[in-house]
Formats: structure tokens, C-alpha cells, sequence
């Protein structure tokens, strides 16, 4: 029987090896190692060979990859690549500590594969957990990777945003990493109304024929009708049936305090969120260790799981590689799909 994995026509994800000081190696050699993944894509992983190898045996797991160094065609037939940057001796990191050279090592992994990506190389990035604080002490200006990514990629103003993904429950979000006292001043009819379109776009791309989804207000009770706020009677309503003439089928503003008990019963594919932790406290309640997050709005797809660098059980070898599983495999979903993130 033909080995499914020496197919070439199956998409190349370029994936970044994360925070060495937390469960980046480990989950990096656990879904090299992975035959569900291997079978639906060709990975090339962005890191320094000794810091994977320290992973596979954290892991229990003997690595089978093809290393190939900065020059070489990086290309991946049937195996796995690991492109050898080099960079880190893993005998230099502090396994659980916030350090300048893990996130320098982080930041590397994941510029080199961005650049994969844009080069035509790989179809989509992903990348196993970082830690800000140390891609900051690496990078102060670094804000999240979607500033990032833009940064790398020489971008403006792109209409960029997070999606966090639980099985087939998708929560996407207006703003994301700014203060909670500037979350209102953000909520504008047009950036509620592009929140919208890149949704249902992205939905799409990832296989939901006519998504369903639903719109949170800002406020309490969505402002009970102006008591509690103006913003959802006089931004967010009027910028959601906007999107209904578009053939968007997305309803609200609902209350943010029950409309995820609707979602999680079937009733939506997504719910658009206002604010970060809006969306994100009901999303890691329902399933903390199986989370994926997408990066949308940028010319090919970025996932990655949802949770952290996990610090506090690095080097066990106990890491659940689900998260990371599930963003490899919706990565490989959505560029088989011939994907294109960015915003017309």
C-alpha cells in the first residue's frame, strides 16, 4: 500500500517551534510524530535541531525528519523537514522561566516562517505556544503576533483579527489586546461591520457553506434598550443589518452573558465578541486544552492552539498535544481549500 504521507500535492505548513523554556519542543516533536497530521500535510518546522530533539525525548519519541539548513531547499516531499536555524543551544534555557534568549529563539522560528509563506513556500504558518513576556524582553515594540505578522510582512492597516475555535464553534472579536477602558471608544459601525465580513469569510474558507453568526453587545442586557449604553442600540445593530443586506446571516446584538449558551446548543457557527476576555473565558471553559486560535485577515492562514507555554509542566512530557493537533490539521483544512485570508 502507497505511503498517504510521500503525497506532495498535500499542503506544506511551515510551523515555528515555540517558547523553549515552556511545551513548545515537545508539542513540535508530538505533531511531527503524528501519522493524522502527517497524512494531511507536509510539515516543514522552522527551529534549531537540538531544541526539537530535546522535545522527542521529553516526549518519549524518536524523531523522523529530514534536517535541511538555512540555503537548502526547504521543501518537504514525504517527510518532514526541520529547517536547522541553529540559534539556540536548549543546554542554555531554564526550563519554566521568562528569558530574553527564549523569546529571540521564538521570534526567529516565527519571522523565518512567515517568510516561507510569503515566498510561495508554505501555504500556511502555525506555530506551538510563545511567551510574550519574553518575545518582548527579545523585541520590546512586539505587541502580539498579529502586529507582528504585519510588521514582517510590510503591511498597514490590515483588517486582521483573532479567531479562537472549539470543535465547530468559532469566537471571533472586534478588539483584542487593549485596555478594557478603551474598548467602547473602538466599537465603531465599521469595525463591527468588517468584523463581520472577515467572519463569515473565514468561516467559508474553512468549509461552513452559509455560517450562522451571532453578535454580543457591549454592554450588559446588550443595553437593555438603551439603559445600560447606547452602543449596541446605535453601533452594533445598525452595522449587523448591514451585514444582513450583504447576505451575511448573522444576528443580534443578544446579551454577552447567555449568547454563548445558545452557541454551544447549536443555535450559531460563531459569536463575534466585543472585547477579548468577552469571548475568551467562555471559550476556554468549554474546552481549555482543545482550543485553536486563527490569525484571519493576513494572505494565508496562522494557527495555532489556544492556551499557552504552560510553564509550570515543562519538560514532563505530559503536554496534551490536542490544541496544537486541531490548529495543524484546520491549517491544512483551509489552505487544501485554497484559502485566502486577506481582505478584498
Amino acid at each position: 500500500m502507497p505511503d498517504p504521507s510521500a503525497d506532495t500535492q498535500r499542503p506544506v505548513l511551515a510551523v515555528a517551534i515555540g517558547d523553549p523554556a515552556g511545551i513548545g519542543p515537545e508539542l513540535a516533536a508530538k505533531v511531527a510524530a503524528d501519522p493524522e497530521i502527517r497524512a494531511a500535510a507536509r510539515l516543514l518546522i522552522v527551529g534549531d535541531a537540538r531544541v526539537l530533539e530535546r522535545g522527542a525525548a521529553q516526549a518519549g519519541l524518536s524523531l523522523d525528519v529530514e534536517v535541511r539548513r538555512p540555503g537548502q531547499d526547504p521543501t518537504p516531499g514525504g517527510r518532514p523537514v526541520l529547517l536547522d536555524l541553529g540559534h539556540l543551544d536548549p543546554d542554555a534555557i531554564r526550563l519554566g522561566e521568562v528569558q530574553r534568549e527564549g523569546g529571540a529563539f521564538a521570534l526567529r522560528n516565527f519571522r523565518e516562517a512567515i517568510g516561507l509563506a510569503a515566498a510561495g513556500i508554505a501555504g500556511a504558518v502555525c506555530f506551538t505556544p510563545f511567551n510574550k513576556a519574553a518575545m518582548r524582553l527579545a523585541h520590546p515594540p512586539y505587541d502580539d503576533e498579529i502586529g507582528f505578522t504585519a510588521e514582517v510582512l510590510g503591511l498597514e492597516d490590515v483588517p486582521a483579527k483573532e479567531f479562537n475555535i472549539l470543535e465547530g464553534l468559532w469566537n471571533a472579536r472586534i478588539t483584542s489586546h487593549v485596555p478594557l477602558s478603551a474598548v467602547a471608544s473602538l466599537i465603531t459601525y465599521d469595525a463591527v461591520l468588517e468584523g463581520l465580513r472577515l467572519t463569515d469569510r473565514s468561516l467559508k474558507d474553512s468549509g461552513f457553506a452559509s455560517p450562522r453568526i451571532a453578535v454580543a453587545g457591549l454592554n450588559p442586557h446588550a443595553g437593555d434598550g438603551g439603559n445600560f449604553g447606547h452602543e449596541d442600540d446605535a453601533i452594533i445593530a445598525p452595522a449587523v443589518e448591514a451585514g444582513r443586506r450583504e447576505g451575511i446571516d448573522a444576528q443580534g446584538p443578544f446579551p454577552p452573558d447567555t449568547v454563548f449558551l445558545r452557541a454551544t446548543k447549536g443555535a450559531f457557527d460563531a459569536v463575534l465578541t466585543m472585547y477579548h476576555d468577552q469571548g475568551q473565558i467562555a471559550m476556554k471553559l468549554i474546552g481549555f486544552d482543545r482550543g485553536v486560535t486563527l490569525l484571519g485577515g493576513f494572505p494565508f492562514p496562522i494557527c495555532t492552539p489556544a492556551h499557552g507555554s504552560a510553564y509550570d509542566i515543562a519538560g514532563q512530557g505530559i503536554a496534551n498535544p490536542g490544541a496544537s493537533r486541531a490548529a495543524l490539521l484546520l491549517a491544512a483544512r483551509m489552505v487544501g481549500r485554497g484559502a485566502v485570508q486577506q481582505a478584498a
